[in-house]
Order: structure tokens, then sequence, then C-alpha cells
């Protein structure tokens, strides 16, 4: 007996390793490393780790795993910029029964989404486990940030102004829930489903070179009522108006199928509203305008409360 015919396969991961090379050089010691860039006095270094929870189902369902590792960078990226980081690199883990094809695929998304992240792929883990039933991924990245620059929603005041970003669909979360209507089949199975995660590195960058920023929230799991707060002091509340947008009809289609309360959608769902910022309000339409410069939508969705 070898390893081989336990169900670990050693030339396939090394034929991996070497193809996943030709796209991302750094790739193949024992320890990714990086060198810190200059220019920066009290540099601060700003790390995250997620995965994409139960979105891998429906990749296996409609058999693409093209997009995946996009979801995968952006989830982690998403978070890490909202103090205003800048994106450094990203490792990543995934486990699978065998190596085969659809790996390559995942690489391809995670690749493309450091890319557009403008961060480097520097290293991460293949776990080949002959017993495994499911892929799982996970992700992990850091960003850098100066000291004095860092934005933790210290400066919020109530009158501020929150504007909610477009997102591309239901990105990483809530997919249990899809997931359980899809067996059902109360819900089609249809590659909208599918649609990946927005990388906002490169648009939050310009909104910090262009206005002022008080606060920043990626909308993930939980909503907006749990994501929004987190980005405010103590004794401020926002206040949202869930009618100042559109919701995706996605959602609409979910909440019908499913007959789900829509107190229970605005928990579970972000309801098309993938990332918040809130600025003063003498900043709110040169923000929209350059929101609009990269070719989001954007609204006015609330403003900050006693």
């Amino acid at each position: 007996m070898d390893y081989k015919t336990s169900g670990v396969d050693i030339e396939a991961g090394n034929a991996f390793v070497a193809r996943l090379k030709e796209k991302a050089p750094t790739i193949g010691g024992f320890g990714g490393m990086f060198k810190v860039p200059r220019g920066y006095e009290e540099p601060i270094l700003v790390s995250g780790t997620d995965g994409v929870g139960t979105k891998i189902k429906l990749c296996s369902y409609l058999r693409n795993y093209k997009t995946i590792g996009i979801d995968l960078v952006a989830m982690c990226v998403n978070d890490i910029i909202t103090c205003g980081a800048d994106p450094l690199y990203f490792l990543d883990y995934i486990s699978l029964n065998t190596i085969n094809p659809v790996v390559d695929d995942i690489m391809s998304g995670i690749v493309k989404g450091c890319e557009w992240a403008n961060m480097d792929l520097i290293g991460g883990e293949t776990a080949e486990h002959p017993t495994a039933l499911d892929i799982d991924l996970a992700g992990f990245c850091t960003g850098i940030i100066e000291e004095s620059n860092i934005i933790d929603g210290s400066n919020i005041q109530e009158g501020d102004i929150i504007i909610g970003v477009e997102s591309s669909g239901i990105h990483s979360n809530g997919y249990s829930l899809v997931n359980k209507l899809l067996r059902e089949r109360r819900l089609p199975l249809t590659k909208d489903l599918l649609i990946p995660t927005h990388i906002y590195a490169s648009l939050v960058k310009e909104l910090l070179n262009e206005v002022e920023i008080l606060g920043m929230a990626h909308i993930t799991g939980g909503g907006i009522p749990e994501n929004l707060p987190r980005c405010l002091p103590d004794g401020l509340k926002a206040h949202v108006d869930y009618n100042s947008w559109r919701m995706p009809t996605i959602f609409q289609d979910i909440m019908m199928k499913g007959e789900i309360p829509e107190e229970e959608m605005k928990k579970v769902f972000n309801l098309g509203i993938g990332y918040c910022v809130i600025v003063p309000e003498d900043n709110e339409v040169a923000t929209h305008d350059t929101i609009g410069a990269f070719g989001y939508n954007s609204w006015t969705i609330g403003e900050v409360v006693l």
C-alpha cells in the first residue's frame, strides 16, 4: 500500500502547486514573506479571516467553481478596509477529498480577487482529505494603515449621513437559508445565485482621497442591523430608511417563495447594500459622485441619531 491508494495523490498535489506558481510566483516556501512598504511612520497591520459559508454547495449543484475564490477574497478584504487599511497580502486554505480540476478553478478566482484588491497572494494550504464529503474554503488577509489615519468611528456625530453602496447580489451570507429553499424546490437553481461578491477596496481608497469618511461597515451576516452599529461610537444609533433603495429581485424572490418576514430578511441578508460609509452632511453629494464614477449605485439610506 502507498499514500495514493489511501486517497492522497502527492504527485497531483505537486502538479497543482507548479501550475499555481505560474500565476502567483511568490508562493512555495514554508512561510509567505512580504516586505512592509516604506513611507509609514507608525504602521499598523490589520488582519482578517473568513470563509464563503455554504455558498460553496451551490458550486457543486451548478458545477461551477470559477468565481467562489473571488468571494473568499472579498469577504476578507471588505472587512479590513473598513478602518481605511490598504490590503497587502492574502493566504488561502482549501480542503477537499481529492486534487481535481475544481481546485484550479477556485484558485483562478482567488488570484483574480487578489488582483482586484491590488494585493499579493503569498501562500496557502491545499489539504487532500479522502474522507471529506465537502469542499471547505478559508482565507486570511493583512492590510496596513498609518496609525494616525485609522478610521474607528470616533468622529461620527448626530446628523451625519449614511450612504449605502450596492451589493452584487447575495454576496456570501444567508446561503444556509437559500440552500434550504433549494432543497425544498421553493427557489429555482440559477447562476445568479453564484454572482461573486463585490470587492470594494479600490472604491474605498478613492473615497478616502476625495471625501471625509467618518466610518465604514461591510454588510455581511446579520445584515445592516448588526453590522452598521459596529462602526458607531457609544450613544449613537443608525436610523435606516429601508424604502430609500429598491430591494433587488433576488431578495424579493427569496422573501416571497420562502414566506420570510421582512424583519427576518433584514437580519439575514444585505438586501442590496453591500457596504456603508458615514460622512458629514456636506460630503453627501461628493461621496455619491465618487461612487458613481466607479460604476456603483449608491443611496443615502439614513442618518446618525441619538
